[in-house]
């Protein structure tokens, strides 16, 4: 008995062999969607052959026929019955497809119907989607950008801290409240100007733009000569004066959703900035009132998406106001995204525990990085 030594073919002969198998799979695969393109037809005609016969597109027994016949001769090829089943599903869902007559879907309207009462915010025909500067962030501009920072500017050192968390993350714009409107008076209502001033400080320092909220017309102008971009709040949406001020200092604004305004009441708000001469509006949807008590407001991305409809100006939301929860603000801020949101904006505090407002919602540090990880630099949906 004599033995026989096995010698492995040639690194070229390898190649010659698996280049032939991936071109006869390759054959196989192109034959295939032969043969669905002429099932497609048939289907089309006996879709027609229904109609003019009277008979109904689905037949419940025939599919069942169908199936097991399908599952039956996968078995006698030696091919396992659960995938001639799903094929055969998705081949008849392909028939049905073929069968039934769809209308055609209207094209969209190119002027939103009775917009005359924001006719400066609405699409139109020929103008651009508009496309807000902040600093190096572009909001509207293709990129989904997150806005950062805590509620309340409170110390030095908090502030300086906050920004060096958000640089950290990406972050190009930085949010911080100097003058705080709160719900009770007795809550702490924010250091003011001098408040602004260390935010300004701690952003600049580390190349990121400012946004702050503005609540008085005699303070716009001071606002802006250390703010990038003016934040009008949801309780001033339709302060008429305070829209007025805040447009005249030809800073970017971000107008707040008010807690019960429709969604054509807030566009009617930007009209008051777009009217001043100042085309930088942001919208930002921050959640309204309902009757729902287990989040802080209900956010509403049903608008998000009206609004991509409806204006040419760029939205992002606030899922902190939202929530109320800091635990549910990145599942929210993705939710924005998928809607087609241009950024978010979140409250985020170095040392959560010892924040002197909305503490419950306040992003750690490490959440912030974790949402802009997975966001930032994100295309926003068309």
């Amino acid at each position: 008995m004599t033995t026989q030594t096995l010698v492995p073919p040639a690194a070229g002969d390898d190649l010659l062999v698996l280049g032939a198998l991936r071109a006869s799979i390759d054959n196989i695969d192109h034959e295939l969607l032969r043969l669905l393109a002429r099932r497609n037809e048939v289907a089309r005609d006996i879709g027609l052959a229904k109609r003019v016969t009277g008979r109904p597109v689905f037949d419940a027994g025939r599919e069942r026929e169908q199936a097991d016949r399908l599952s039956l001769l996968a078995r006698e090829l030696g091919l396992d019955a659960h995938l001639a089943r799903d094929l055969g599903r998705l081949l008849l869902r392909g028939s049905f497809a073929s069968q039934l007559e769809a209308p055609p879907e209207p094209p969209p309207a190119p002027v939103p119907p009775d917009s005359d009462a924001f006719r400066l915010a609405r699409c139109e025909p020929g103008r651009p989607r508009t496309v807000v500067h902040a600093g190096s962030a572009r909001i509207g501009g293709g990129l989904f950008e997150v806005i950062a920072g805590p509620c309340a500017v409170e110390t030095r050192d908090q502030i300086e801290l906050a920004a060096d968390h958000a640089r950290a993350c990406g972050v190009r714009v930085m949010r911080g409240g100097a003058f705080k409107p709160r719900t009770s008076p007795y809550e702490f209502q924010g250091l003011g100007l001098e408040g602004l001033k260390l935010l300004a400080r701690a952003a600049h320092a580390r190349d990121m733009a400012v946004v702050t909220e503005v609540t008085d017309p005699a303070d716009a102008n001071a606002v802006a000569e250390h703010a990038d971009m003016l934040q009008i709040g949801a309780r001033n949406m339709q302060n008429v004066p305070l829209l007025r001020a805040c447009a005249r200092t030809g800073r970017p604004i971000l107008l707040k959703r008010g807690a019960s305004a429709t969604i054509r009441e807030w566009l009617c708000a930007a009209e008051y900035v777009l009217l001043e001469g100042n085309p930088n509006v942001v919208l930002c949807e921050r959640g309204i009132r309902t009757f729902e008590r287990e989040t802080r407001n209900t956010l509403d991305l049903s608008s998000v998406v009206a609004l991509r409809a409806m204006t040419h100006l760029p939205v992002i939301a606030d899922p902190s106001h939202a929530a109320g929860r800091h635990e549910w603000i990145a599942p929210l801020c993705h939710a924005a995204h998928a809607c087609g949101a241009d950024g978010v904006i979140v409250e985020m505090h170095p040392c959560r525990d010892s924040a002197l407002c909305d503490k419950r919602q306040a992003l750690s540090p490490g959440q912030l990085r974790q949402i802009s990880d997975a966001l930032q630099g994100l295309s926003r949906a068309g």
